[in-house]
């Protein structure tokens, strides 16, 4: 069970996405294992699916090519990013997953409702992300950067980014 607090992610990507969010585009709700395997039944296994974790505690999937604001109806997530299945022992489990999401720029404590979604449908999982993504805004220009090698430089002015997490709205 996850008995760390729970942060909301808001959207931060190009308001012009957001924009472009219909009600039916939200992410398929993942409740169970047997929801898992109905919609990956007939897609490719080595395909990348978008996901967000809504306020409901909720695993919803897209296709990779779909926004993570569109996945989440708009709304705040508690975690966002890329996941990649694989079956093991007749089942699917998560083979793959990241924070990658440039929409929502989530921290790496964001996995705690990752896992709990995953734990709570029932779907095996590695653990915590297979490939963490550090996301920061510059205190000087603005802009949010991905943080490569630990190197807390933005990429946009050269400016120092903050090490605490800080690229949300």
């Amino acid at each position: 069970m996850n008995d760390s607090p729970t942060r909301l992610f808001g959207y931060v990507g190009p308001p012009e996405l957001r924009s472009t969010v219909r009600p039916d585009s939200e992410g398929r709700i993942i409740r169970s294992a047997a929801d898992l395997d109905g919609w990956l039944s007939g897609r490719g296994p080595a395909e990348t699916f978008t996901f967000v974790v809504a306020l409901d505690g909720l695993l919803r999937l897209a296709p990779r090519r779909s926004e993570h604001v569109a996945c989440a109806g708009g709304a705040d997530v508690l975690a966002a990013g890329e996941m990649g299945f694989a079956r093991a022992a007749g089942r699917w489990a998560v083979g793959e997953v990241t924070n990658h999401s440039t929409g929502y720029c989530p921290d790496l404590d964001s996995w705690h409702a990752v896992g709990h979604a995953l734990d709570r449908a029932g779907v095996e999982h590695p653990g915590r992300f297979t490939h963490e993504v550090v996301f920061r805004r510059c205190g000087e220009c603005g802009e949010r950067s991905i943080v490569r090698e630990a190197d807390f430089v933005c990429v946009f002015c050269g400016g120092e980014l903050p090490v605490e997490w800080n690229a949300g709205p």
